[in-house]
């Protein structure tokens, strides 16, 4: 299973093709050439269980010198989640239905341990 930060560079592939299109790249074209190294990124992950290296693939490959500059700023984890960190605040934070729900059980919780088990 890929981690999240691993899924990051993945993500970021559609935003890459649009700002190609916009320099006049053909869509097609940058389409095929993000994919064959996401390919090959992804196989990396997931046979080798190495990072993901798809960001250096691709500031390492001319097709997409036109958007190298831009690249660090895509690479923004929160470019990509939307509103979820407020929604968590609102229903996990303090005073949301979560924390409400959990406040019966709050001594049993403070006072909890972890188990140890010997084999």
């Amino acid at each position: 299973m890929l981690t999240p930060i691993c899924k990051l560079p993945f993500m970021v592939t559609e935003e890459i093709i649009m700002r190609l299109c916009a320099k006049g790249v053909s869509r097609q074209d940058a389409h095929e050439e993000i994919r064959v190294l996401s390919h090959q990124a992804g196989a990396v992950v997931k046979q080798e269980g190495k990072p993901n290296d798809l960001v250096e693939r691709i500031k390492a490959n001319e097709f997409f010198k036109p958007i190298w500059g831009e690249l660090d700023g895509m690479l923004k984890a929160e470019l990509y989640t939307g509103r979820s960190s407020q929604i968590v605040e609102k229903y996990c934070g303090p005073g949301g239905p979560v924390s409400k729900a959990l406040a019966p059980y709050a001594d049993y919780i403070r006072n909890a341990t972890t188990a140890k088990l010997n084999v």
